[in-house]
């Protein structure tokens, strides 16, 4: 499953207090690589400590073998127990592949196609797709994330679904999410329900549980002995809170495929051999080589087509990190979060997880582990570079997201997200609003583009493409080739631009201005009753927004029980929203009726009445005024 706590929280304070949410990872320089395995172990084991972190399970695996499979740290604080080889960690996301292993063996049976219509398979599940005539959803779309659906809604996250619930049951329980908001294969936008849906698909054609299906055709063949959907008996880690010491509740999650196996070290040791070794066990094919290929490549999306291979594949993502290119996915639940990633031209891969929700200790780790296993190997060599597609200037401009993971954010991101791009000296220079520096592309072939790092750390593959869709409009995709970006007119990006900031001064000037005006008031001399209105309204409004970025922070380490469920953090958000727009339209309407009051006040009451309605209808329009996080 995604990090949806840290995401929510973070998002959304970051909305509403007009942060900007982006962290560069550039600033942080790689560890010096440990030389061996009890150096790493002294690295980690310092990492945990500096962060609260109680304990990491760790694989680091060669094609041919382990290399190293444990753990640092503990499992339970209270208990002390150690992290073992043995211990089952949650690994979130990292469950997916599974659907996609359980598709491409049916595929490879004749039992079903990669193409075919979901709506023909599965009927009974529910999902909106008004361009089904003219382009369906197919199965690949569950897996490479492309049916252009919404990611789950907070109440499917925080549902704790008994272990006896089925499949359907979860897939029942909650649909709306499930709404195309493009035409599916054209652009990847990730989403939970997916994978979930295509393994409802393996069920109905096998007639077996999934999970059932998944123990037997892959658990057991790969020698995953101890892996499991389910709580079991076997020594488990207790998961925590950013402080490492306050313990999460066990939760079922709703959609089983998405997110919820438990596995050890020695599990994962085979998974990531399984993969090095392209689907092969101890000599034993499990699965063709050719299915582990089909994995790792993106098909559908219009970058895809373009010739971009970078990106999502069959629940199998492209990331690159210190200028080697990886394979594989990670994962994250409440108080734990974890990676599965290899690279098969080096015949490495390692696992992690740890068992708390830190993902500055988790980056620290991951960097520790990888300047490890690269320390004896040569970067890949860089593609040349390419001459600028004769049509290169036509897409400078202004871009905003169009491809959105949570439609609820898409109101923030179109404003906060916005990208200026430009072509010059044969680079094509993304210029984020809100990021201190630009980021630099090279052509390399066609209409691709790889990124150019600050530091000694090249990406050597193409990252970026100039698409060439059957949509109207210019778009490009960045990010690893998952992110597309529309090109919007440049008028329009200023006005948004403009407005914001227009917007944030009018809040700020009104927390600013209120103290003094109360203070005032305390005198009878200064005291002007036909000014309050004009006064307080405003204020009003601004601490109804104040309260839910208030209410939001301080649900961030229980944020989705407290706002995916009807609980007073979440009402408080409802209702908080709701007085904002009263008390908006009130400081307009106070305004326009105000009399004998001072000329200056009253064009500043006018000023900050104005930006406050803008606000309140851009909220209204995108659906956060009267917002129901739990609905």
């Amino acid at each position: 499953m995604p990090i949806m706590r840290a995401l929510v929280s973070l998002v959304l304070v970051g909305l509403l207090a007009g942060v900007c949410l982006g962290a560069d990872k550039d600033k942080e320089q790689p560890p010096k690589p440990a030389e061996s395995i009890a150096e790493l172990q002294q690295q980690l084991e310092k990492i945990l400590k500096d962060n609260h972190v109680p304990g990491v399970s760790v694989a680091i695996v060669k094609r041919d073998g382990p290399e190293w499979v444990g753990g640092v740290g503990l499992a339970n604080v209270a208990s002390k127990t150690p992290v073992t080889a043995d211990t089952q960690f949650r690994i979130g996301s990292t469950s997916k592949a599974f659907a996609s292993l359980s598709i491409l063996k049916l595929v490879n049976e004749g039992k079903l196609s990669l193409a075919d219509p979901v709506h023909k398979l599965a009927p009974e599940v529910y999902f909106e797709n008004r361009w089904e005539a003219t382009d369906p959803v197919l199965v690949v779309d569950m897996l490479e994330h492309t049916a252009g659906w919404d990611d789950l809604h907070l109440r499917e996250y925080a549902k704790d679904a008994p272990a006896t619930m089925s499949l359907r049951e979860g897939l029942d329980y909650d649909h709306t999410s499930r709404v195309s908001r493009w035409p599916p294969g054209t652009r990847m936008a990730y989403c939970n329900s997916g994978p979930p849906v295509a393994a409802y698909i393996v069920e109905k054609i096998t007639g077996q549980r999934f999970e059932d299906y998944v123990q037997e055709n892959f658990f057991k063949p790969i020698g995953m002995q101890s892996a499991s959907y389910f709580r079991t008996s076997a020594p488990a880690a207790t998961l925590y809170h950013d402080d490492g010491k306050t313990p999460y509740e066990y939760w079922n999650i709703l959609l089983r495929p998405a997110g919820s196996i438990n596995a050890s070290a020695n599990d994962m040791a085979a998974y990531v051999g399984f993969y090095l070794n392209r689907g092969t066990v101890n000599g034993v094919e499990v699965m063709p080589a050719a299915s582990i290929d089909r994995m790792e490549n993106p098909t559908r999306t219009w970058a895809a087509r373009e010739g971009l291979k970078a990106g999502y594949g069959l629940s199998n993502y492209w990331t690159v990190n210190d200028g080697f290119v990886y394979h594989g996915h990670n994962g994250g639940v409440n108080g734990g979060l974890t990676e599965m990633t290899y690279m098969p031209d080096y015949g490495v891969g390692y696992y992690y997880s740890i068992n708390a929700g830190n993902g500055g200790a988790f980056e620290k780790v991951g960097k520790a582990i990888r300047a490890y296993v690269t320390r004896e190997l040569t970067k890949p060599t860089l593609p040349a570079v390419g001459a600028m597609p004769a049509d290169a200037e036509s897409y400078a401009g202004w871009y905003e997201p169009n491809s959105e993971r949570v439609q609820m954010f898409v109101f923030v991101n179109r404003i906060l997200a916005l990208v200026r791009v430009s072509f010059a000296d044969g680079k094509m220079v993304l210029h984020p609003l809100l990021a201190a520096k630009p980021e630099t592309f090279l052509p390399v072939e066609g209409r691709q583009f790889r990124k150019v790092p600050e530091k000694d750390a090249p990406f050597p593959v193409a990252t970026a493409v100039l698409l060439m869709p059957d949509a109207p409009g210019k778009y490009i995709q960045v990010a690893g080739g998952t992110a597309t970006w529309k090109q919007v007119p440049k008028w329009l990006a200023l006005i948004e631009i403009g407005l914001t900031a227009y917007v944030a001064l009018a809040v700020v000037s009104v927390l600013l201005y209120a103290p003094f005006w109360m203070l005032g008031g305390l005198s009878k001399r200064r005291r002007r009753p036909q000014e309050r209105a004009i006064r307080w309204w405003p204020l009003i409004a601004v601490l109804s927004l104040v309260g839910v970025v208030v209410l939001i922070g301080v649900s961030a380490p229980d944020i989705i029980t407290r706002m995916g469920n009807l609980t007073v953090w979440s009402c408080g958000v409802f209702a908080l929203t709701i007085l904002f727009a009263i008390a908006s339209l009130a400081s307009a309407w106070s305004g326009w009726r105000a009399t004998d009051t001072r000329k200056w006040v009253a064009r500043y009451s006018t000023a900050v009445a104005l930006a406050l309605v803008i606000a309140t209808v851009y909220f209204a329009y995108w659906g956060v005024i009267g917002l129901r996080t739990w609905g």
